[in-house]
């Protein structure tokens, strides 16, 4: 029966042949459109089956000191690895050495594409806003900053809020009527904290003196150390360091003398010499760097100065638990009634 039909339909051999190429044509038509090679086709089955890949979020971090500080810097990277493990992000740190690095560095992570980067520290503003213009894709943050642009933002810490709290301690706790504040560069943000500082101690002790000197640099440790001796060769009893990596040097001097007190700064440091230490005038780093990635990340981050402080909890004095019986209950009791203040609105710590 096949071999009638192919004799009805295609008498012939040539007929035979143009009815194979007729039906070799529609199939190849069919399976694989006009002109089409069949691989090529597969491969463009498989690229629309692809997903296109998310940009991954990147978030970088310039310090101009080391991580390690215990204090300052290392209380950023906490954040910068909080952001990574938070957010999933893919993060990079770089510690800077002078201010031509802070644009190098700047411009390095906007040419790579980064998110977010952030200059921690007042002393990375003019950088920022220099850069910031020609990588508008990327957010930068200068932390103790108040500028703002169409990609740059600032975080200011009231960092006098609690330095204003440990003021009323060290101004009980004082024997000579002397106590001592060492920074490591005189920025504003340091300035204003040690103005609060002193007035605090001032508001339980009339009497108190308050010596104040900068170190010159954030990462000398033996330069921490002996500013530290001279203040207390001239009687200064407790001291409040906010000098990162060199304020190590301040805690070596308190150990080494006897009748003195300490306080740290910016990251929690009762641990670094407890028996010394009443208590640190903390920043919760890891908290506001990740509130801001957030946002950032969300597509939600408005440029803008965001002012963290007692408010926000972000600045707090943590006492040591070690030494906190030794403080006069009711110096802790006015230290809690300021804080409450602090966190209402109800007070605001003089910075001049």
């Amino acid at each position: 029966m096949l071999t009638g039909l192919r004799s009805i339909l295609c008498p012939g051999q040539s007929r035979t042949l143009r009815f194979s190429t007729v039906l070799h044509i529609a199939l190849c038509t069919t399976l694989f459109g006009c002109g089409e090679d069949p691989s090529h086709h597969q491969h463009q089955l498989e690229s629309e089956k692809a997903a296109p890949a998310a940009k991954p979020f990147r978030v970088a971090l310039l310090t101009p000191g080391p991580v390690s500080d215990q204090a300052w810097n290392g209380g950023a990277y906490q954040g910068l690895l909080r952001i990574r493990d938070s957010l999933h992000a893919q993060i990079s740190n770089i510690e800077t050495k002078t201010p031509a690095e802070f644009d190098d560095n700047f411009r390095q992570y906007g040419a790579q594409g980064y998110s977010l980067v952030f200059g921690h520290g007042f002393e990375f503003q003019d950088a920022a806003q220099r850069v910031a213009p020609e990588f508008p894709k990327t957010i930068y943050v200068v932390t103790s900053g108040d500028r703002t642009g169409p990609n740059l933002a600032g975080i200011t810490f009231n960092f006098q809020d609690a330095s204003y709290l440990a003021g009323i301690v060290a101004g009980a706790m004082t024997k000579s009527n002397t106590i001592g504040a060492i920074g490591g560069t005189e920025l504003p943000p340091v300035r204003a904290s040690f103005a609060a500082f002193a007035a605090g101690a001032r508001s339980v002790n009339p009497k108190v003196k308050t010596l104040i000197s900068y170190i010159g640099n954030w990462d000398d440790v033996s330069a921490g150390q002996e500013q530290a001796l001279a203040q207390i060769n001239q009687g200064a009893d407790v001291l409040f360091q906010n000098a990162d990596a060199a304020g190590l040097g301040v805690f070596q001097a308190v150990k080494q003398s006897n009748g003195v007190y300490i306080f740290g700064a910016n990251s929690n440091q009762n641990a670094v010499a407890p028996a010394v230490t009443l208590g640190s005038v903390v920043i919760d780093l890891p908290h506001a760097f990740l509130m801001v990635a957030r946002e950032v990340q969300d597509g939600l981050f408005v440029p803008r100065v965001i002012t963290l402080g007692a408010q926000n909890q972000v600045v707090k004095l943590v006492l040591n638990p070690t030494l906190s019986s030794q403080i006069p209950p009711r110096i802790r009791g006015a230290v809690d009634s300021v804080q409450h203040q602090l966190e209402t609105g109800a007070f605001v710590p003089p910075t001049s």
